[in-house]
């Protein structure tokens, strides 16, 4: 039987030209910012960046097209920083979320293999929201990447259009015309506890790992309190499809019956979840409304085929999801979800 090497394995291995980030030195960059920096703005993609193991302490900023990230395994190869929204810039203003980030994506035809992105910044209660990745381009495609934060792990942008709480939202993107965006994440792991991957792209989840921390006290675990949130999806209105994880496994440390499968950020919020495996930390309802019993008629949760402890029965779910039958099943292959008017296709 032939070992299968991932995409990133093969490129490393070739002789094929590519630039090189270490550490060390020993590349031709030492940090991953100005690798992508010398990267061109504008026609034809230039060469993929290899980045040697290490950890790069960097928050890095990527607004080029077609930049392509090739780590040495996502175990070897990673970058954290630790901003987090309760920061304070120089004149005494905070940070908010969007400018939280580890890694902010700007533009479109990204694509990152084997890398982790972390915000270490600590749990949300001691430091607010603080994102690991804002992926805010088109076409984007990660495979073999972990994802590590507590509290908004992972922005899919676009941004709503107006924030609930203030009359701005802050960060790179803030103002920017709204695109459609589809997003791709493959055999991935993901970790967060509240929220961890919220926003208003199509993204499809396939084969990935989503892994919920645990963030309770015994106290709070004894009184029944809610651990976590695995999405908070802010689809637009006129978006068909929103966030499709297929054949992902949600495992956690979280006590049994204590997290929910998402709450809509905003009301038209759209997740399915397609052959997944559910652990015992996911709630019987599987779904809330973040107190807004408006949401529950506009939102579109749905599921097919859960197994696992946390799949529950049907009529524990909440009334206003759907459990899908096979033909409303068929209406999310990834080629409906992705391809788009380009015919994009990264699952291929």
């Amino acid at each position: 039987m032939t070992e299968q090497r991932s995409a990133a394995d093969l490129v490393l291995e070739s002789s094929a030209p590519c630039i090189t980030v270490a550490s060390d030195g020993s590349g031709d960059y030492t940090t991953i910012q100005a690798a992508v920096d010398a990267h061109p703005d504008h026609g034809t993609h230039g060469l993929p960046i290899r980045v040697k193991a290490g950890v790069y302490y960097e928050k890095l900023h990527m607004d080029k097209p077609g930049i392509h990230l090739i780590g040495e395994g996502a175990e070897q190869t990673i970058i954290t920083y630790d901003d987090h929204a309760l920061k304070r810039f120089p004149d005494g203003s905070q940070y908010h979320t969007f400018h939280s980030y580890t890694a902010f994506i700007g533009a479109d035809d990204f694509k990152a293999e084997g890398i982790s992105f972390v915000n270490s910044a600590g749990p949300g209660s001691e430091v607010g929201q603080a994102l690991a990745v804002y992926v805010d381009g088109d076409r984007a495609v990660f495979r073999g990447c972990r994802f590590i934060g507590h509290q908004d792990t992972i922005f899919t942008g676009p941004l709503p259009e107006q924030p609930l709480d203030r009359s701005y939202f802050g960060g790179p993107r803030d103002g920017a015309e709204r695109r459609k965006l589809r997003q791709y994440f493959e055999d991935c792991y993901i970790e967060g506890d509240i929220d961890f991957i919220f926003g208003s792209a199509t993204v499809v989840f396939k084969g990935c790992e989503i892994f919920t921390k645990s963030r309770l006290t015994e106290a709070e675990v004894a009184e029944g309190h809610v651990n976590g949130w695995i999405t908070a999806a802010s689809t637009p209105e006129d978006v068909r499809y929103g966030y499709v994880f297929v054949e992902c496994d949600l495992t956690s440390n979280a006590p049994p019956q204590s997290v929910y499968l998402g709450r809509p950020w905003r009301n038209h919020s759209k997740v399915c979840f397609l052959n997944c495996w559910l652990g015992a930390h996911v709630k019987q309802e599987g779904w809330h409304n973040w107190n807004k019993i408006e949401a529950e008629t506009t939102v579109n949760y749905a599921e097919y085929k859960s197994a696992g402890p946390g799949a529950g029965r049907a009529d524990m779910r909440v009334p206003w999801c759907n459990i899908l039958k096979d033909e409303e099943a068929a209406e999310y292959a990834l080629s409906l979800v992705l391809s788009g008017e380009d015919g994009w296709k990264p699952f291929e």
